[in-house]
């Protein structure tokens, strides 16, 4: 059914995040009662778009929190407070995700633009100049001889 979404959703132009499904076809998707829907979205669990004459409209990507919520609370015994904890938690490492992918990228062109800055400043130098480090100076004094002061 997942894949019949993705066609349907596609031949809408739409992505996972359009909300297209009324409460019906939604709950159907989902393997549950219109009545659990209702609940779900009164509790913060699952909260749909709305159409402007105010009713729930339900994206891909809400028919698959939508039987998420009821794998966690079905399968694993979760109750629904836990779950909307879980689902709270999950998008926020999912955010964390993102800028984390975000700070790398913008990490990554700090350091191409500092090497291109490099490479300029040492286009720049003079090559007739050589640098000089007097802590790697020995000074030379003939043996045996001291010399006199002038």
């Amino acid at each position: 059914m997942a894949a019949m979404s993705e066609d349907f959703m596609s031949s809408l132009g739409a992505d996972e995040n359009t909300p297209v499904f009324v409460i019906s076809v939604a709950a159907t998707m989902a393997g549950m009662h219109p009545q659990t829907l209702r609940q779900y979205d009164r509790m913060g669990l699952v909260s749909p778009g709305r159409s402007s004459g105010r009713g729930r409209r339900y994206s891909a990507r809400d028919i698959a929190m939508l039987r998420e919520v009821q794998r966690l609370s079905q399968d694993e015994g979760i109750n629904l407070a836990g779950v909307k904890r879980i689902l709270e938690l999950e998008s926020h490492v999912a955010a964390l995700q993102q800028r984390l992918s975000e700070v790398l990228a913008e990490l990554e062109a700090t350091r191409a633009e500092i090497g291109r800055r490099e490479q300029a400043v040492h286009r720049s130098y003079r090559r007739d100049l050589v640098p000089f480090n007097p802590a790697a100076v020995a000074i030379w004094q003939p043996r045996g001889g001291t010399q006199q002061p002038r």
